[in-house]
Formats: structure tokens, C-alpha cells, sequence
């Protein structure tokens, strides 16, 4: 059975997005040069036999710290962004050098939340990926660590991989790392951990079973990894975890050997404009909902309209990404608003007709169009 849900996945994959942790890529000097080597010279024969592979990668800020001989955890974010200076340079050589000896290029893309957030530059970066994988080129992606902050942080690497998914809409979505699959409890100190070789759903369960903790120079643990999976999956990409350090670890993935954890797509999946609504975007506020607007939207596929918000919170302006919830405050969708934060207070609970009244113009009927807005779960 596991054998034939990897080879109906496998028989259509031609574009594969590879992430490479963190644990996976450090070693005694900082970075392990043979895992390198070796990870590249499988993507390499991927791409002789026609995949287009797109890499995410860590491991900038564990190379730095070991050109500065520094060990343990860095607790502040210049430190961070300084370790990342110094090593982004030479994790670039190291692969650089290994895809040359395969007469491969590569290219660097470093990128920050604002570059995906914004429709126009997140329409820029899939056209230059677009352009880098029609030439052959091997594009390799990391966050810009030296600039990012907070607010326009992915968070870790994991989000990122995700995001960059859906940009190049890749058929398949593999999660390098440093445990051989998702266990169904934290296998560090439990004998009874077992490895869960296939995820139809991800459950509450699920999202249990995955612990948050990282590497000392990693961001992400467990969790950031399935709801990577969350994200990629609810756009209808196969998602497959498995341990990078074991070798031959791609070839036996697309020999449909049962390696791993494979997370199944989602049958009903995303658009990529609405994926994008629903995962890239910050949220900038918060709408509730009355019980009618609620049917009309998870049920009937319906826009929010005027007349079914009982609150606004936040403050946001027309064009922002805000959250709907119900009376018990459960997500229900997020959308780009027509109005602003102000506006909608003033003309919420109010008919349609309305508006012009109130506001003196009436641009929209919908506070959020259907076109512009994600649902969490349809009826």
C-alpha cells in the first residue's frame, strides 16, 4: 500500500523543492563538507535525469560561528545577523564549488518576509526562479538573516521552504534533517518512540507529537517542520521528512523506497493566490462575525458583507490582510480588505445600501471579496 501512494506521487514530480537543515549541514568545522558533497552530487544526477531541483538551505549562521570560533547558542540577533554575515559567503562557495565539479551553476537568493508579502516583488521572485530553472541553474535560498528582524522574519527555514513551494508551485516538497521522520512521541530519551512512515491528515495528534525543539544552531524543531507540512499540503504538495546524513538518502526517496515520514496532499487544495492570502500574509487585524456571516462564508461561498461584523479590532488599512473569527473567537478566514479599520467600524452591523450614507462613497458592497479571501475549513 505505502509503496504505491510514493510511486503515484513520484510518477509526476518533475520540479522538487529541497530543504536542508541546519543539523544536517553542521559538522566539526562548521559545516560538514561530506554531507555537502554528497547531498550535491545526488541533487546533481536528479538533474541530469531531468528534475528541476530549487534548494532551501540553512547553515549560514553555524558556518559563521565557527569561523569565529564561537560555540554554543548566540542569544541576541546581531549576533545572529553577524554570524550570518561571515558564513553566508562560504556556505555559497562550498556549494558553488560542489555543483561546479558537476558543471552546475548556482545562484544565491537571500530573501526577507517583505519580499513575499508584497504581490508585486513575491511575482518578481517566482519569475527570476522561473528564469533560474528554465537555464539550468541550481537556485539555492536562504532567509537574509543579516537584515531580517522580527517583523519580517520567517521565523526559520522551515516557513520559508514553504513559501518558496508555492512560488514555484513544486510537485514535490522534501524536508532534510538531522531524525530519520516524525515519531509519535520525542524519541531523545524514549525507548517506545515510533517512526510514523505515512501522515494521511494532519490532527491535533499530529501537531502533538511533534516536539518544538531545535538544534543549538537550528531554529526550527519538529513542529516547525509539520506545519510546513500543514502549509504545503493544503496547496496539494507531497511533503517528505527524512534523515539527510544517511547516504543515498534522495536516491532511495525517488526509488519510492518508504523512507521517512510522507505527509499526503490535500485532495480539495488552494490556489496559489489564496495560499498566498492564507499563509504568506500577516494578519493586521481581526473581523467577528455573526452566525449568518459565518454559514454564508464556510457554507455558501459567499463575500463578508458590512451587515454580518459585530467587531472590529486592530488597525488596518484598505488592501491589508485581516483575520475572521466567530463569536467564540475560531478562525474562519483571512482576506484583503476594501476598507479600512475605521470604515468598517463605522458601517458595521449596517445593510449594503448603506454605505454611501455613512461614508459619503460606496467603492465596495464587501467589506472582503470571495476572490480575495481564504477559508480555513468549507463547509
Amino acid at each position: 500500500m505505502m509503496a504505491k501512494e510514493r510511486e503515484e506521487i513520484l510518477s509526476d514530480v518533475k520540479k522538487v523543492l529541497i530543504k536542508i537543515g541546519t543539523g544536517v549541514l553542521s559538522g566539526k568545522e562548521g559545516l560538514d563538507l561530506n554531507i555537502i558533497e554528497q547531498l550535491v552530487d545526488e541533487i546533481a544526477q536528479l538533474t541530469k535525469e531531468g528534475y528541476q531541483i530549487v534548494v532551501v538551505t540553512s547553515g549560514a549562521i553555524a558556518s559563521g560561528m565557527h569561523r569565529m570560533g564561537l560555540s554554543g547558542k548566540l542569544k541576541s540577533m546581531p549576533e545572529k545577523q553577524a554570524a550570518a554575515a561571515i558564513g553566508q559567503g562560504r556556505l555559497m562557495r562550498v556549494y558553488s564549488n560542489a555543483f561546479g565539479r558537476h558543471g552546475l551553476a548556482v545562484a544565491q537568493m537571500l530573501l526577507t518576509t517583505s519580499d513575499l508579502t508584497d504581490r508585486k516583488r513575491f511575482l518578481n521572485v517566482r519569475n527570476t526562479l522561473s528564469t533560474l530553472v528554465e537555464w539550468g541553474v541550481i537556485p539555492i535560498i536562504n532567509e537574509n538573516d543579516t537584515v531580517a528582524v522580527d517583523e519580517i522574519k520567517f521565523g526559520d527555514n522551515d516557513n520559508l521552504a514553504a513559501m518558496m513551494a508555492n512560488i514555484i508551485e513544486a510537485h514535490l516538497f522534501i524536508n532534510l534533517t538531522n531524525t530519520k521522520g516524525l515519531y509519535d512521541r520525542n524519541p531523545v530519551g524514549a525507548k517506545k518512540a515510533r517512526l510514523i512512515p505515512l501522515v494521511k491528515e494532519i490532527t491535533g495528534e499530529i501537531e502533538a507529537a511533534a516536539t518544538a525543539e531545535a538544534d543549538p544552531v537550528g531554529m526550527g524543531g519538529m513542529k516547525s517542520k509539520v506545519m510546513a507540512a500543514k502549509k504545503v499540503t493544503a496547496f496539494g504538495i507531497p511533503f517528505i521528512i527524512a534523515h539527510g546524513k544517511t547516504k543515498g538518502i534522495l536516491r532511495d526517496i525517488f526509488a519510492g523506497k518508504n523512507t521517512g515520514t510522507l505527509f499526503l496532499p490535500e485532495a480539495e487544495h488552494m490556489k496559489s493566490r489564496k495560499y498566498w492570502i492564507a499563509f504568506t500574509l500577516r494578519s493586521r487585524g481581526k473581523l467577528i462575525l455573526d452566525d449568518g456571516a459565518k454559514r454564508a462564508i464556510i457554507n455558501q461561498g459567499k463575500s463578508l458583507l458590512p451587515s454580518g461584523i459585530v467587531k472590529v479590532e486592530g488597525d488596518f488599512h484598505e488592501g491589508d490582510p485581516v483575520t475572521c473569527v466567530d463569536m467564540d473567537g475560531t478562525p474562519l478566514a483571512k482576506g484583503l480588505v476594501n476598507y479600512s479599520s475605521s470604515d468598517v467600524d463605522k458601517i458595521k452591523g449596517l445593510k449594503t445600501s448603506r454605505i454611501k450614507q455613512i461614508l459619503g462613497s460606496n467603492p465596495y458592497d464587501e467589506v472582503i471579496h470571495r476572490d480575495n479571501m481564504a477559508v480555513s475549513k468549507e463547509g
